[in-house]
């Protein structure tokens, strides 16, 4: 059985409104508009999220688990496009559970005020908490294309 919260109506809306002000550069330079092709409509799906940056590289976290946009993600094998005052081409490369762990600390100390109820983490907490929730929470290494 795969983890997944979906999000409540509210939520959805807030997240279409935030969506929009991140994807005009109005947000945090972290928090972007991720756009993938939905896996069965073929019609661009956007969601709001928020990258965390680990030895130099940048990621995305799910932490509503296995969410659409990261089904979505899996069946492009990776190609996307954010937006933050402009559009850029990237491929996803999805980490392997035991890599993750790592970068879903650094994401929860980053977000924790947003997101700390979809983990059931202390963001302090010692690493060995982070790598038992690891595969319930895709993570994904942003890869420039452009």
């Amino acid at each position: 059985m795969t983890f997944y919260r979906r999000p409540t109506k509210l939520t959805q809306a807030f997240n279409r409104f935030m969506g929009w002000l991140a994807s005009h550069g109005l947000m945090p330079s972290d928090t972007i508009t991720l756009e993938v092709k939905g896996r069965r409509s073929g019609k661009i799906r956007s969601n709001v999220v928020t990258w965390v940056k680990q030895d130099e590289d940048r990621y995305l976290v799910s932490p509503r688990g296995e969410s659409e946009w990261v089904r979505n993600v899996r069946a492009t094998d990776g190609e996307a496009v954010l937006r933050h005052k402009g559009r850029q081409r990237v491929r996803l490369e999805e980490m392997v559970s035991e890599e993750r762990a790592p970068i879903i600390k650094a994401y929860l100390a980053k977000t924790a005020m947003a997101t700390r109820q979809h983990f059931g983490v202390d963001p302090k907490a010692e690493i060995g908490e982070f790598e038992a929730i690891a595969a319930k929470h895709p993570v994904f290494r942003i890869v420039t294309v452009d």
